[in-house]
């Protein structure tokens, strides 16, 4: 019971320190977008073990925060082959390939009307098709390596990246395209000069969201087929055997991971966007 007590004093006390810091003049400094989030985490880490070990809670349901940081730090070393294996080698692979087929084929699909109207209704109805039926084929097709793994990534990250791309390359008004004109430039010119600029928010959204699917489609991939290593084949072995700290620290693994690559891809697009509004203030 005095888990459960300490742990809503500690909630208590770190959500007057939220209130006070979001009422006061320095909610807006960096050090309180920094200390907010992470006081915030520590709390629902606390919150969580309280509850495990007050209530009595099996491992089995759900492990104590203590317990999967204790796993992750004995198995630090097959938690670092299976993300290499299935975030770096299937995640990071595909999503470059993918991102990169999506935006040469964006720059066709400008250039040629005719394929506006016949690859994107098509890219929309593949868009939809769910992972599960997608990841059995693709695995049979390239084998149980982490290829098949990134052909699944190419698949989930090309057609939003296409689609963001389009419609960024949509984006610059008729005088803008005209004034291009006046200045004799030709279609790639003014797709350097004026039309990739405006599109790179766009670009950059939809690269934010292949960073999210990336990983997510190269585990679940897993699921279907692969090596006796990965993230997604330990999270499947490691449930059927109730080792359910192991399975939340690969899920710890996954979460850092993804949190690290979406936050990579934000910070380049404060560098390249920094002139957008969005990214002002």
């Amino acid at each position: 019971m005095s888990w459960l007590v300490g742990g809503l004093v500690f909630f208590v006390v770190a959500f007057w320190v939220n209130l006070a810091i979001a009422a006061s003049k320095y909610n807006t400094a960096r050090w309180a977008r920094i200390v907010v989030p992470a006081l915030f985490g520590i709390t629902i880490l606390v919150i969580w073990e309280s509850l495990v070990w007050g209530l009595g809670i099996s491992p089995i349901i759900l492990p104590a925060p203590s317990a999967i940081g204790a796993k992750f730090a004995s198995s630090g070393h097959l938690l670092w082959i299976d993300f290499v294996q299935t975030a770096v080698k299937g995640g990071l692979s595909g999503y470059l390939i993918g991102c990169a087929a999506a935006f040469m084929t964006a720059i066709a699909v400008d250039r040629l009307s005719f394929l506006q109207r016949g690859l994107l209704p098509i890219g929309n109805f593949v868009a939809a098709l769910p992972i599960v039926g997608i990841a059995p084929i693709l695995v049979k097709w390239y084998g149980f390596g982490w290829e098949s793994k990134s052909a699944v990534v190419v698949v989930m990250v090309f057609f939003p990246m296409l689609i963001n791309t389009v419609q960024g390359l949509r984006e610059t008004s008729a005088m803008q395209r005209d004034l291009m004109h006046t200045y004799a430039a030709g279609y790639w010119k003014s797709l350097l000069k004026l039309r990739l600029p405006a599109a790179m928010p766009f670009i950059f959204n939809g690269l934010k969201i292949g960073t999210t699917l990336a990983l997510i489609g190269a585990i679940v991939a897993e699921y279907f087929g692969s090596p006796i290593y990965g993230m997604g084949f330990r999270i499947q072995s490691e449930a059927g055997r109730l080792s359910m700290d192991m399975v939340w620290a690969e899920i710890a693994v996954a979460a850092l991971a993804g949190s690290a690559f979406y936050g990579t891809v934000t910070l380049i697009e404060k560098i390249v966007t920094f002139w957008h509004p969005s990214q002002r203030g």
